[in-house]
């Protein structure tokens, strides 16, 4: 079950909407399957670093938790005040814009930047009212399309090999060897970096057990090999499921795809049918993606509540649904401003056919992420010197000489994601940033109570 919940909350929409957009950025297939490769093996190193945490610390809250102990509650709450208003918002918005897109592309047409908006806010509506009408209900939708998708990811990377001794389509190993010019002029880091930036977005969410931990049985031993098993899943559907579609779609073909790489590759499979059938299975692996976002999202405001450090009204339980309807709205409202707003500065800023609602929100929330994922496996040696003598029922493989590995990824990638696409990164970190005059009024308040 724990296995399960990784990987269905990573599953989303990055391996089906990102490598169009990697394809063009890359330009070299070559770098594109090294980026899947390091991307998943920093994934592992990360799940090594926070099996440790997460085995001593089995708290609601996840990250905050660490985060808490180890720098103390101004940090906790910094990690929580982006997690709640900006991103799980920024995945629900990021997500629900791929949804119209795919919803479009099932019905033979390319929304408009309106229509795309428009529907984006009525998914979130109505996911968002499934989820106030109780757990159990988005615990369904969750189990349901969590079996979809990754079933048809992996039908996704079989799908050439199967089809090529039969007809004429399939694999063209000439594809592999196929070039085009990457976009932009900049040094090869920065661009591998921004390779990674969408590639991180695919695997985010792989440490999505933590939050939850507290209702995870046998923590100590189910947690860490959760973490670890699913992301070496997720690592061969990755890797499985780009090797098929550049096996089908050349290097040119892959960048003028955009977000429709998938719907591409079965349409040249498949035909027509494939196509509509492949944008199903987007549309239910993104709907599911949502579902995740808000059925989980709740267990933040739970855990800043308990430790008095969020207005309480955000912990209120619906007197019917006996669920916490208000951070749920808050969160759909946050969503549908972050959506709206992405949507303007792509109108105002002159932005539009270079980058699109989707990449803006994605691309902040990796790299706001990263920050904290930072913190977070710093905690590992702050906690060793601070709390030596709690239990540890796991510590981390490989100790140091892990975190440190992973600590100098993320400082490399943080610096080039700022060179590279420096709007994104400081958008992440004024928004992080905002979080800090709202705690210390928030602690005044308390003292003076």
């Amino acid at each position: 079950m724990a296995l399960a919940i990784v990987v269905g909350n990573v599953i989303g929409s990055g391996i089906f909407l990102k490598p169009g957009s990697i394809a063009a950025e890359a330009g070299d297939f070559r770098l594109i399957l090294s980026a899947w490769l390091v991307g998943g093996a920093v994934c592992v190193l990360g799940a090594l670093c926070f099996s440790e945490l997460a085995a001593m610390l089995p708290r609601a809250g996840g990250l905050y938790a660490f985060l808490k102990e180890a720098y103390g509650k101004p940090a906790g709450f910094l990690f929580s005040w982006n997690e709640f208003l900006f991103n799980r918002p920024a995945s629900i918005g990021a997500l629900s814009v791929a949804f119209a897109g795919a919803l479009g592309l099932s019905m033979g047409r390319t929304l408009t930047q309106l229509e795309t908006i428009v529907l984006a806010l009525g998914l979130i509506l109505l996911l968002t009212w499934v989820n106030i009408r109780g757990v159990l209900w988005g615990g369904w939708v969750q189990g349901g399309t969590t079996l979809v998708k990754a079933s048809f990811l992996g039908l996704v990377a079989l799908l050439p090999f199967i089809m090529t001794p039969i007809t004429e389509a399939g694999i063209d190993w000439a594809n592999y060897s196929s070039r085009v010019e990457p976009a932009g002029d900049m040094a090869s880091g920065t661009r591998f970096g921004l390779v990674l930036l969408s590639v991180m977005w695919a695997y985010n969410g792989w440490h999505g057990i933590t939050p939850v931990a507290e209702e995870v049985r046998d923590p100590e031993r189910n947690i860490p090999r959760a973490m670890i098993g699913g992301v070496g899943v997720l690592i061969v559907l990755y890797v499985s499921a780009n090797i098929a579609y550049h096996g089908v779609l050349s290097m040119e073909e892959m960048a003028a795809a955009g977000p429709h790489a998938a719907e591409t590759m079965v349409a040249a499979l498949l035909g027509p049918f494939g196509a509509a059938a492949m944008a199903a299975v987007v549309m239910c692996s993104t709907f599911g993606g949502i579902n995740s976002n808000l059925l989980l999202s709740t267990r933040v405001p739970f855990a800043l509540g308990r430790d008095r450090l969020l207005a309480p009204v955000l912990g209120k339980v619906h007197a019917a649904y006996r669920t916490p309807f208000v951070a749920i709205v808050v969160q759909a409202v946050m969503a549908s401003l972050l959506v709206v707003v992405s949507g303007l500065l792509i109108e105002f800023l002159g932005w539009s056919g270079e980058k699109t609602i989707f990449q803006i929100l994605t691309d902040f929330i990796i790299f706001a992420n990263s920050i904290f994922y930072v913190l977070a496996a710093a905690a590992l040696f702050v906690l060793r010197r601070k709390r030596p003598n709690w239990n540890r029922p796991y510590r981390t493989w490989g100790y140091p000489i892990v975190p440190v590995l992973y600590l100098c990824f993320y400082f490399w990638f943080l610096t080039q994601v700022y060179l590279g696409k420096p709007f994104e990164a400081s958008a992440g970190v004024v928004l992080i940033s905002t979080g800090i005059p709202v705690y210390w009024i928030l602690r005044r308040q308390q003292v003076a109570q």
